[in-house]
């Protein structure tokens, strides 16, 4: 393939979304151990806007997005396990998947089994594979556990929901809404909590009979902490995997002790795929679970790419549910 100028999502400073800036970019031929991919769709998730804010550093100028699904357009001289023509999606990789075609390290990548769509596909990388790190990697859960799940009508809570009920585990989801209830329910959620006007650890004591549960996934951070904290049985872990509405800062151990001897890890998903094999080990099973119709992926927002910074908007004011991706083509 040529050099060619395709459109990408650029920031040269930190801010809001009015920092996005669509430009044009050359892609290179890639190099030895890198594809390029024409890319369809690009998934939209929270840590695109820890980049934009700072929160997460990263040298400027640079893109956003981790997340998205295409066909291979030309492969370097090193790949074996990818060819022109495959259709491919990746969750992590170097950041700047808001762009209609880039270059990908190759071991990054994964081909898409038939009856996996390419939108699918791009809503489900980073968002799916957290649920599998997560749930089979952090604490692997056996079947018969009630967890607590925050954000469970958001694009990970989605997934969580259908993959609990497929492991036949009893999620509790906390939401801020009726509608998001009903959604989290209709996915799989066991029950829901509606943190605006319920208390949640009230809450998960009845529902557990006092007895609280083994694990907490928590991607909400700051809000949620203090919370999750109280939601857990003695020895018990707290998984805190994101900060949506803030980091969590201020630990205090003893506050683990007097919790009752509790556990606490800050999980990410690159360390838990971070080889080919665990890649492809992670994608596969769940991949396995959208083929068996065991998980829908539910994208409820579509957005071009001019409209990257509305999408951030909408997903920082917890008005969307499900995935949004952003269509490239």
């Amino acid at each position: 393939m040529a050099s060619n100028l395709v459109k990408a999502v650029r920031i040269e400073q930190h801010g809001g979304p009015e920092v996005l800036q669509v430009v044009d970019v050359e892609v290179p031929p890639p190099a030895a151990n890198e594809v390029t991919i024409r890319q369809h769709v690009a998934g939209l998730n929270f840590i695109d806007i820890y980049y934009r804010t700072g929160l997460y550093p990263h040298p400027l100028p640079h893109g956003l997005g981790f997340e998205a699904a295409g066909v291979v357009e030309a492969v370097g001289a090193d790949v074996a396990h990818l060819k022109k023509g495959d259709r491919v999606a990746y969750g992590q990789s170097p950041i700047g998947a808001y762009a209609q075609a880039r270059n990908v390290p190759a071991a990054q990548v994964v081909k898409l089994p038939k009856g996996v769509a390419l939108d699918e596909a791009a809503a489900l990388m980073l968002k799916g594979l957290t649920v599998q790190y997560l749930f089979r990697q952090t604490y692997r859960l056996q079947g018969h556990e009630t967890i607590l799940f925050h954000a469970a009508a958001g694009g990970v809570g989605l997934i969580a929901c259908q993959w609990a009920k497929a492991l036949g585990v009893k999620l509790i989801g906390t939401v801020s809404s009726p509608e998001k209830a009903e959604l989290a329910r209709a996915n799989g959620a066991w029950q829901t909590i509606d943190y605006s006007r319920e208390n949640v650890v009230e809450r998960v004591l009845e529902l557990t009979g006092g007895k609280k549960v083994p694990v907490v996934y928590d991607g909400v951070g700051k809000d949620t902490w203090e919370t999750s904290l109280d939601c857990i049985e003695p020895r018990g872990l707290m998984v805190s995997f994101g900060n949506a509405s803030g980091p969590v800062s201020g630990v205090n151990l003893a506050t683990l002790n007097q919790k009752g001897c509790l556990y606490v890890t800050r999980p990410s998903l690159g360390l838990h795929v971070n080889t080919p094999e665990k890649l492809n080990a992670a994608a596969g099973e769940m991949f396995d679970l959208v083929l068996k119709k065991k998980i829908k992926v539910r994208i409820d927002q579509r957005y071009r790419l001019e409209d990257a910074g509305q999408a951030q908007t909408a997903l920082a004011a917890r008005k969307t549910t499900g995935a949004t991706v952003l269509t490239l083509d």
